[in-house]
């Protein structure tokens, strides 16, 4: 028998039009999560105003206190938390422990570590104003909003609240309806540490609701907005965004290419294309969704994925046996999976494995080889546990093939030649490229996260996200006070002449010209 944990009580939750919630891998009922209101969320925002002004001003020790705490709570209740996100989303318990809990366990130990060095205010030249200091200071910007998906349950909402909180800022998280049930234990979470080192639990919010919820977010006064989810509501947040000139950071989805070259380590290919089509049953926006493979070794490297991928368990992740794959968290997301499929193999790929899906809300993997660009699942996010295989002659196929998308999220490479992957670093079109690896550009918190094209604007981590929370506010100070006048008005006869021969005295290249600018300045400085 299945152990059904007990539905936690949502909390600080306002009372409305409830979302009905239930396990996507049994169908069991979790009961209802109630919807927040437009008022009540800019009621939030208000709230989590007030609560940043003295977090703001808190010393970076405190603040990497608070995180430490958060680090030690991820650990000791790690076990919870993954039956928790399982039971919410559907996926197993080792994608959620290796997809989720180790990713943000890494991205507080990062931020505790760099988090004051890369906000501390940085010294730039002056320019010609050798009398002045110039610098670059990162006060942070106030409250963050947040919008997100349902793919990753606690990774969405910790992801950017972790730099947002080392950055000064205070942070309301509006969570998908289609995990919402999730929320109350996580918000628990972020209230014990907030109670435990002494600061106002309304530092972190996490509401529920629909698009009517979300949309009061990007209207409610927050100082920024980060939205992960696909491009068609990005395009919608932005559009909110947009009538209170609220900036925006968009991390939406990518069809993401991984090439496998003829000199490729083929183990190594398999498993990394394994993990990138099936982890979280394909539902990442990093995930591999178009394999590259080189004519030469595509029949070795089919052969291989469809003898291991023919031996994944799924089922219920829940349920007591180890499983491979759990089920998809949106039941409408396997009717989009299998006109996919369905398109794919009426256009002429082959279906060596899977293809239909299976009872409930399980999608099975599913291999085609064959794909070619006419057929839809070649450019339209996939989102499942399909592994889309095309055969390619030579580098020069390759690149342009995975090019050709309207989506630049993430790449990978697999060859044994470090001028070729070189090569395909330099001409591949996208926010991060990995070479002989799976998606582990994400993992190295120094780099930033986040695409290009379709797959929106703006980075999550590194120093270009925590920064991105952050007013870079320029300050120039006296480096030695010459107190005296800069006289502007009344202009002067000459004062045009005077600044076009300076003009030319500095910036002319050649010295001639610099010498006839300099003598220019002079006469007209000496004319009365």
């Amino acid at each position: 028998m299945e152990t059904q944990i007990p539905r936690p009580v949502p909390t600080r939750i306002a009372a409305s039009s409830p979302i009905p919630c239930h396990d996507p891998a049994t169908g069991m009922s979790l009961g209802e999560v109630a919807v927040v209101s437009p008022e009540e969320v800019r009621a939030r925002v208000r709230r989590a105003k007030r609560a940043q002004e003295s977090w703001g001003k808190t010393p970076f020790a405190e603040r990497r206190r608070v995180l430490g705490r958060l680090l030690e709570k991820l650990l000791d209740e790690a076990d919870d938390l993954v039956e928790v996100i399982c039971r919410d989303s559907g996926k197993t318990r080792e994608n959620a422990l290796l997809g989720e809990i180790w990713p943000l366990c890494e991205k507080l130990r990062h931020t505790i570590a760099t988090g004051e060095r890369d906000l501390a205010p940085e010294r730039v030249s002056p320019g010609l104003l050798l009398h002045k200091v110039a610098t670059i200071e990162y006060p942070p910007l106030g409250v963050i909003g947040v919008i997100c998906p349902w793919n990753f349950p606690l990774q969405n909402i910790l992801g950017p609240t972790i730099p947002a909180l080392m950055a000064g800022c205070a942070v309301v998280v509006k969570v998908s309806e289609w995990t919402s049930w999730s929320a109350a234990r996580f918000q628990k979470l972020v209230d014990d540490v907030l109670h435990e080192t002494g600061h106002s639990t309304d530092l972190i919010q996490i509401v529920t609701g629909y698009a009517e919820t979300g949309a009061a977010l990007c209207n409610s006064g927050v100082d920024k907005i980060i939205f992960t989810g696909s491009m068609p509501n990005g395009r919608r947040v932005l559009k909110q965004c947009a009538e209170t000139l609220t900036p925006a950071i968009l991390e939406l989805g990518g069809k993401d290419p991984m090439i496998v070259c003829d000199d490729a380590d083929l183990p190594q290919a398999v498993h990394a294309a394994l993990a990138g089509v099936f982890i979280s049953s394909g539902q990442m926006c990093l995930a591999a969704e178009r394999i590259y493979v080189f004519e030469a070794i595509h029949d070795r490297f089919v052969e291989e994925v469809l003898r291991a991928a023919s031996s994944l368990r799924q089922g219920p992740p829940l349920a007591g046996a180890i499983v491979d794959l759990g089920a998809m968290t949106m039941p409408g997301q396997l009717d989009l999976v299998q006109r996919l499929v369905d398109d794919a193999v009426q256009k002429g790929a082959r279906l060596l494995l899977g293809g239909r899906r299976g009872a409930g809300q399980f999608y099975p993997p599913t291999i085609l080889d064959g794909v070619d660009a006419t057929m839809a699942i070649a450019r339209e996010e996939t989102f499942g546990p399909v592994m889309a295989i095309a055969i390619v002659r030579d580098e020069e196929e390759a690149i342009a093939r995975a090019n050709d998308s309207e989506f630049g999220l993430g790449g990978t490479v697999f060859t044994r030649d470090p001028a070729r992957a070189r090569r395909f670093c330099d001409r591949l079109v996208a926010g991060s490229t990995v070479v002989n690896d799976f998606g582990l550009a994400y993992m190295a918190n120094a780099l930033p996260f986040g695409g290009v094209r379709g797959s929106g604007f703006g980075r999550l981590n590194g120093r270009e996200g925590i920064r991105a929370c952050c007013n870079a506010r320029s300050v120039m100070r006296d480096r030695f006070p010459l107190h005296q006048p800069v006289k502007l008005y009344p202009v002067g006869d000459h004062d045009y002449a005077r600044t076009r021969g300076v003009l030319d005295l500095l910036y002319r290249r050649d010295l001639f010209g610099r010498v006839k600018g300099g003598v220019a300045a002079l006469r007209a400085a000496f004319k009365k």
